[in-house]
């Protein structure tokens, strides 16, 4: 997406090992067809993101030779067992220089999120200071996204599992939160029973 304010990327973390899934990768599971990895590019593409960065850990081989990924820049995480701060730092580093003022991060295993709901959080950019965040019945979600200006910040306090969660909670006033629980629902696929959403 292009404005006045400059490109908003797309930035998906699909590093995860998927361990409560008996170690299959989450970006390797089948959604409608395909493996996750390439349904969430296209949704973070459907909403009005542009480039697409997408963070590759657990089998990364094995994804780029089975997802098709054209068009977007896949950087690995060599940390990825670490958790997800791990791969939010990855995935701002690869980032930095390319002219985009703010990030909107997507998980690989919230196939439950579409484009609408990506286009609706975009719609709360504003300008490098920008934090907005996905809201179901008010509580705060994903997809977040973060103005270039907060990066420094995430990336130093992103650890274990946690990602930028420190940091929002730090920020808490200044987030503009956009009711989504109309058009998405926000459920993870964690587990073997949550594989019963995939399509």
């Amino acid at each position: 997406m292009t404005d006045t304010h400059g490109p908003i990327a797309g930035l998906l973390l699909a590093a995860g090992g998927g361990r409560r899934l008996g170690g299959r990768p989450k970006a390797l599971l089948t959604h409608r067809g395909r493996p996750l990895v390439e349904y969430a590019v296209e949704v973070l593409r459907a909403g009005g993101c542009g480039p697409v960065h997408v963070v590759l850990g657990a089998r990364a081989d094995a994804v780029r030779e089975r997802a098709r990924l054209d068009g977007c820049v896949v950087v690995e995480n060599p940390d990825w067992a670490e958790g997800m701060g791990s791969s939010l730092r990855v995935g701002l580093a690869s980032l930095g220089g390319t002219g985009v003022r703010a990030a909107l991060v997507s998980l690989v295993d919230q196939p439950g999120i579409g484009g609408e709901a990506v286009a609706r959080v975009l719609t709360g950019h504003r300008d490098e200071d920008s934090l907005v965040a996905a809201a179901y019945d008010g509580v705060r979600g994903h997809p977040v996204l973060l103005g270039a200006r907060h990066w420094p910040g995430i990336a130093a306090s992103a650890t274990g599992d946690r990602g930028a969660r420190a940091y929002l909670r730090a920020h808490e006033a200044a987030i503009t939160l956009v009711e989504c629980r109309d058009v998405a629902e926000p459920f993870d696929i964690d587990t073997e029973a949550d594989l019963g959403h995939l399509e």
